[in-house]
């Protein structure tokens, strides 16, 4: 069996191969030979996977994990910080009607959101652990006609749900003639985004998280620059409507999808070699129809399509019951409503969003590492990539939500101005966002070990409780209300999935769950170094200055930053979540 099997090449060796035959000129340094193995034709595909040099160990899933959730949280965070710090030009060209057009901006969104998710199916997900789960098998041929034909498929579901979406854009926003042309400018995206999804999904499944990065990073650029460029010459140029504004900036969506979609083919192209490559050295022993295919990504997913929604979801029962409660409360305007939902629907969440992106980055490394474990039915494997993921989770998420609660008095009066509703309305948000992060990385797990019933009914039990909520915390805590239901019911749906996990995997979390205690006390006195470092500060500075909340930010967060990594570099817990290489930094930083 073993004799006509071909070799099963790494990306670097194929790599070096091809640069050898370009550039024999140069020397290269001798790479090593592929091995096979002598397997009889009775013994299942774990024993091959597990015996080559070609199977992952622990060691190198832990730093795919490391290194992909870098380059992934690069990607996000810079993405989502651009995607923030356009908000200050963009309010001050808006003038007085800068809320509302902050409310317009979100009520678009959230029902966006719903369709962007249904148009890309839950492919992009689905294709990045299917795409990991055939690569682990050594049948790279059937991951990669699985991308080709999902990219038909996504295709076709962009061009419908644009359709959708524009023409039924007056029953979505109500009869608002306003919202209806936002929904209009929104919904040419959808013909970019489920291409630009799934081929991020397709790189993912190889484990490359550079390309899905970059172009995020360049997405947003393209998105930024548009809406500001727009932004000014309606408002400050032409001196037109605020709706005109907004429209074009929701535009933008399709001019920043478009330019990373650009980026992705270009890397594609440029590495066809290797994927032509892969393809050769495929084992070719699985028999999979186009209809088996095509089934298989629906079957995948239609549990993305729930799981990636849920937060939309969440956030949706908000943009259409919050100001119906809250009349049963006050006799408030419409704009005194609006004015309020936009505070904790776009302006604190434009912000926590910044770190849920963490979550979101760590959520797809970590899918197709679980998926290519649960294909080798290494329970041992998936044991230890549960414990590391969320301890990575909790060493950067913790500490990154309570630093924002800890400086959000002056970064919220950087964004929109001095506030104290908004403050504490952004304070309480970022203790929010642990748990939807916590949420995030919990359904990505669960899905990638193939737990899809389970995830979705941990969902639906927390969506429950969040209607279950929403009208008495709106009525106790009004303005707090919604994040507090929507808090309590990713609380119930997260610990629901880490109990499904725990009792189906048999792990051990009391490490983890002691090394969280580590983190929290941790992340306390940073809070109290940043916290106590800003109070100092406003007693000698404007607090209502955006210049003087720029130097206080910078102060404490440099402050709080140093006594966090100092303290994880003391004890050693950095080296324990995220591997050796960091005792360089503790070496450079002179930390015995």
């Amino acid at each position: 069996m073993a004799d006509d099997k071909k070799p099963i090449l790494r990306r670097e060796e194929y790599r070096a191969q091809q640069a050898a035959q370009r550039k024999k000129q140069h020397h290269f340094r001798k790479q090593k030979e592929p091995v096979v193995v002598e397997v009889p034709d009775d013994v299942d595909v774990q024993v091959i996977a597990e015996k080559t040099p070609n199977a992952s160990s622990e060691k190198t899933a832990q730093d795919k994990m490391i290194s992909g959730s870098i380059w992934m949280t690069a990607g996000s965070v810079f993405s989502r910080v651009l995607g923030a710090i356009y908000i200050i030009p963009w309010l001050i060209w808006m003038g007085s009607n800068g809320n509302l057009a902050n409310a317009l901006y979100a009520k678009a969104y959230q029902v966006y959101s719903i369709f962007l998710v249904i148009s890309t199916a839950g492919v992009p997900g689905a294709i990045s652990k299917q795409v990991a789960h055939y690569n682990a098998l050594d049948e790279y041929e059937v991951g990669q006609r699985l991308y080709r034909h999902g990219l038909v498929m996504m295709t076709l579901m962009g061009i419908i749900s644009m359709l959708i979406m524009y023409f039924g854009a007056p029953v979505f926003a109500v009869g608002s003639p306003q919202l209806t042309m936002i929904f209009r400018a929104l919904s040419w995206a959808l013909l970019i985004i489920p291409i630009l999804s799934i081929t991020r999904g397709f790189f993912q499944g190889y484990s490359e998280m550079a390309p899905s990065a970059l172009s995020q990073f360049i997405e947003q650029v393209a998105r930024v620059v548009y809406m500001l460029v727009t932004c000014y010459l309606i408002m400050k140029v032409f001196k037109g409507s605020y709706v005109d504004a907004v429209a074009q900036s929701t535009f933008a969506a399709f001019i920043g999808a478009s330019a990373g979609l650009l980026l992705l083919i270009f890397y594609y192209l440029k590495h066809l070699n290797y994927y032509v490559g892969v393809v050769q050295h495929s084992k070719h022993q699985l028999k999979i129809s186009t209809n088996q295919i095509l089934w298989s990504i629906i079957q995948q997913a239609i549990p993305y399509i729930i799981m990636d929604a849920g937060i939309s979801i969440f956030y949706l029962v908000d943009q259409y019951t919050f100001n119906p409660i809250m009349l049963t409360i006050h006799h408030f305007s419409k704009d005194t409503l609006d004015s309020l939902f936009a505070l904790f629907a776009f302006n604190a969440n434009k912000l926590i969003m910044i770190i849920v992106s963490l979550a979101t980055a760590m959520a797809i490394t970590a899918t197709p590492l679980l998926s290519a474990a649960y294909t080798r039915n290494n329970t041992k494997v998936i044991g230890k990539q549960v414990n590391d993921m969320l301890q990575l989770f909790f060493f950067v998420m913790v500490p990154a939500a309570i630093g924002l609660s800890a400086v959000a008095d002056p970064l919220y009066t950087i964004f929109y101005g001095r506030g104290p509703v908004g403050i504490a309305v952004l304070k309480l948000s970022a203790y929010v966002a642990i748990i939807l992060g916590l949420y995030t990385v919990m359904a990505a797990i669960l899905q990638a070990l193939y737990q899809n019933r389970k995830a979705i009914w941990c969902l639906v039990v927390g969506f429950v409780v969040k209607i279950a909520l929403q009208y008495p915390c709106i009525h106790l805590f009004q303005v707090y209300g919604p994040m507090i239901a929507t808090a309590l019911g990713f609380i119930v749906a997260s610990t629901l999935m880490l109990r499904a996990v725990i009792h189906t995997y048999h792990i051990n979390m009391m490490q983890t769950m002691k090394r969280l205690l580590v983190i929290v006390i941790f992340s306390a006195l940073m809070f109290i170094v940043a916290w106590g470092s800003i109070k100092i500060m406003q007693l000698f500075l404007n607090p209502n200055s955006r210049l003087n909340a720029m130097i206080t930010i910078i102060i404490s967060v440099v402050l709080g930053a140093l006594v966090y990594i100092y303290c994880v570099l003391k004890t050693r817990l950095a080296d324990k979540i995220l591997g050796a290489k960091v005792a360089r930094l503790r070496h450079l930083l002179r930390i015995s």
